[in-house]
């Protein structure tokens, strides 16, 4: 598989993700504290996918590899919301358990695509 095959499986994994970020938090309770914590998950859970298109869209290898480290501490910073909603008892953890486990994955991918990147000449 290509990196830009990679590129585009990764686009719709964070897409997807993204959705299933947005209909955890469309159910959380009318709290201001569930406000402020899925308005902060749904940024930062969105924003992988935007800054891999922006990636996608990239001129050149410095800014292809800036777009996914962007993505990669967007993802780093989903995981942790995720776990604090969950420290927090706004949610219970098996309710994100499978997000969670996503998140993961996609750190990990993006970790490797960057490293990737950054070796390419």
């Amino acid at each position: 598989m290509t990196n830009l095959n990679k590129i585009y499986d990764i686009e719709q994994k964070t897409y997807k993700f993204a959705i299933d970020i947005i209909k955890v938090v469309d159910k959380f309770p009318e709290t201001t504290v569930a406000f402020i914590l899925g308005k902060q998950l749904i940024r930062s859970g969105t924003s992988i996918n935007s800054n891999i298109i922006h990636a996608k869209s990239s001129l050149t290898k410095k800014e292809f590899t800036y777009y996914l480290n962007i993505a990669k501490k967007e993802a780093k910073e989903t995981k942790s919301w995720q776990l604090m909603i969950v420290d927090s008892g706004l949610v219970q953890f098996e309710r994100v358990k499978i997000l969670l486990e996503e998140n993961e994955e996609i750190i990990k991918i993006l970790v490797k695509s960057v490293k990737k990147s950054q070796n390419l000449k």
